[in-house]
């Protein structure tokens, strides 16, 4: 008679510097976006869960913001957070981009993993872009260092090596219960996955300080006629020349930006959304902290 084997479950915390493709990484995992994603530093600013089933186990992965050097109290807060998940998780993922190999900002997170005890795997990301000799002598770089208990060469943008760092994954957690349903992706609320498909809109189409100085909050989601959801969407920004930007010369920023948010929005809740944006001024939010606790980057623990 066969054996029959014990569910496995268990968190694992995505970690690495700013840009190296963390949200990718979890998006493609969980096989649905969740995650704001653009080619800009410090996209992601929120701990971001993504549950990835397999037939005997589960994997909940957090995407966490990325480590660096901060100097803003948001960007403080952004590494605060990362850091806090080190205690939380049974395994850390870290994440390195292979054609820049470790740089000083890697080794900084390298610094900060020293005395975490939970096991490490190295995850090499865009492993398309480099020639094999060159991944050959990063994974013997990384061998040297000596804290990872292995390193996976994927690409997260092409899916490349994913089915085995999954497996790879599950593999290192405990026996535990099945924390998600099976129809469960994410635990985050629809209101913050509306903000982040705005704010990586943002991202994707502004340049210079404007992306690093937008929030976006939505105060009001309900059902119009037809079936059709009215979402209201308010853009923070901290200067009133950052607003004009957005707004645009008769509106065509923000239609610019509302279109493809819509469109988004429409195929990940499977409803006809109208979608309204607006944009106010909260002057240097990033570092007032009643604001940043207002908008859900400073809570009371902090």
């Amino acid at each position: 008679m066969k054996k029959e084997e014990k569910f496995k479950s268990g968190y694992a915390a995505i970690v690495g510097k700013p840009n190296v493709g963390k949200s990718t990484l979890l998006n493609r995992l969980v096989m649905k976006k969740i995650a704001a994603i653009s080619n800009k530093p410090q996209t992601t600013r929120n701990k971001i869960t993504g549950v990835v089933h397999f037939p005997g186990g589960q994997i909940i992965l957090l995407d966490t913001p990325g480590i660096h050097q901060a100097s803003s109290q948001l960007n403080r807060l952004m590494v605060k957070a990362s850091l806090s998940t080190y205690n939380d998780v049974d395994i850390i993922l870290f994440v390195i981009d292979a054609k820049q190999g470790f740089t000083e900002n890697d080794i900084f997170v390298m610094g900060t993993l020293e005395n975490v005890k939970s096991p490490k795997l190295l995850i090499i990301n865009k492993l398309d872009l480099v020639a094999k000799p060159d991944l050959l002598g990063l994974i013997a770089e990384a061998n040297a260092k000596s804290i990872f208990d292995e390193i996976i060469p994927v690409s997260a943008l092409r899916s490349d090596g994913l089915e085995d760092l999954g497996h790879t994954i599950l593999g290192y957690l405990p026996e535990g219960p099945q924390y998600f349903p099976e129809d469960m992706i994410t635990d985050c609320s629809e209101e913050f996955l509306v903000e982040e498909i705005v704010r990586e809109k943002i991202m994707q189409r502004t340049r210079m300080e404007i992306p690093y100085a937008v929030a976006v909050v939505v105060e009001g989601m309900s059902e119009g006629h037809g079936n059709v959801w009215v979402i209201d969407a308010l853009i923070i920004v901290e200067k009133q020349s950052q607003k004009k930007i957005l707004i645009g010369a008769k509106g065509a920023m923000l239609k610019k930006l509302g279109k493809p948010a819509r469109e988004e929005i429409e195929k990940r809740f499977g409803c006809k959304v109208y979608l309204n944006l607006f944009v106010k001024v909260k002057n240097n939010w990033r570092e007032d902290g009643r604001s940043l606790r207002e908008l859900g980057y400073l809570h009371d623990s902090n």
